[in-house]
């Protein structure tokens, strides 16, 4: 993967609509090194990304580059970047735990 844009596509196309069901959220994504923000919008059982700052993201997680790669590729635990400090999140944190059900490995 060459970039986050890549990643956050990547990411994007484990998109599982069945756990969708019923949501509407907006996941925020900071890469800190890169100065980049993206939203993932989940509503309907369908996901968009978007470029650029939400207002209305209901949780947002920080992290550089690196560590973004390395949790869409599977090489790095989102739980142990996050406990090493590596990635942090701001707004509702226990939305977080829903991208692992939304973006399977």
């Amino acid at each position: 993967m060459t970039s986050v844009v890549d990643a956050v596509q990547k990411m994007k196309a484990k998109f599982n609509a069945e756990a969708a069901k019923g949501l509407d959220l907006v996941f925020g994504f900071n890469i800190t090194d890169e100065n980049k923000q993206y939203a993932l919008i989940v509503k309907n059982q369908t996901c968009e990304l978007q470029e650029g700052e939400n207002a209305d993201a209901n949780c947002t997680l920080v992290m550089d580059s690196e560590t973004l790669k390395g949790i869409v590729s599977g090489e790095t635990d989102g739980m142990q970047a996050f406990m090493g400090g590596k990635l942090r999140v701001e707004g509702d944190m226990m939305l977080s735990m829903k991208l692992s059900e939304l973006f399977p490995a």
